[in-house]
């Protein structure tokens, strides 16, 4: 855990030069979506698995799961962290004002993230203290993170579901009752609630810096750390 960030230093490097196709990648699936509906699937694809392999370095940078992510676009099975997306119809007027749709969940997305970071130090040093994170610190985290790859799913037209559930889920309401993981549903304590609250004031505070996570990049889209996101 001492050395955590600078053992992802490698990923963070796989990971600029997969964003840079992935930005391309999304420029022709922007186009296509525009004519097709939908995006190509081998469009879809790649970008679906470059979010997964985000939500893997990001889970792991956040110190929600404590094995290394693996060197793996396509298949990492048996990893605790899961990101799922199926492929679906969009609407092409949406797609048209996506960069205009996406600017208020780009702006939460941001600022929680970047609230994160800005105390990344203090829930480093209390999981440091404590060789675990507690509960509710854990919950806020993960709910973040959620966030933010629901929001970049979004804007990389993987879904036409609006990012929502900033909070977390309601028990018995918007999950089926089978849990896949202990966060799945993603059920918040008011502990955690005030600190993603707190993430966000911190972000606001520290005028969006801080945080690698931050650009936008479900109901069908899920980060499923063992330890991080649900539905």
């Amino acid at each position: 855990m001492l050395l955590r960030l600078p053992l992802l230093l490698p990923h963070a490097v796989v990971l600029f030069f997969l964003s840079l196709a992935a930005f391309f990648t999304a420029i022709a699936g922007w186009f296509a979506a525009l004519v097709l509906g939908r995006l190509p699937e081998p469009v879809f694809r790649y970008l679906a698995a470059y979010l997964a392999y985000e939500a893997r370095v990001g889970a792991s940078a956040m110190l929600l799961v404590d094995r290394y992510p693996p060197f793996a676009l396509f298949r990492a099975t048996g990893y605790e962290v899961r990101f799922e997306n199926r492929p679906t119809h969009l609407n092409r007027l949406a797609v048209l004002f996506r960069i205009v749709l996406i600017i208020p969940a780009w702006i939460i997305a941001s600022l929680v993230m970047s609230g994160w970071w800005t105390l990344g130090l203090l829930w480093w040093l209390i999981t440091l203290v404590l060789g675990r994170m507690p509960l509710a610190l854990h919950g806020a985290s993960t709910a973040a993170l959620r966030y933010h790859l629901r929001t970049s799913a979004y804007w990389l037209l993987l879904t036409p579901a609006y990012p929502k559930r900033f909070f977390g889920d309601e028990p018995g309401v918007t999950d089926p009752v089978e849990r896949y993981s202990a966060t799945r549903p993603l059920l918040l304590s008011t502990g955690g609630k005030w600190l993603l609250v707190l993430f966000l004031v911190a972000g606001v505070v520290g005028g969006g810096r801080g945080s690698t996570y931050t650009s936008p990049h479900e109901e069908t889209d899920t980060a499923r750390p063992g330890s991080t996101a649900g539905r």
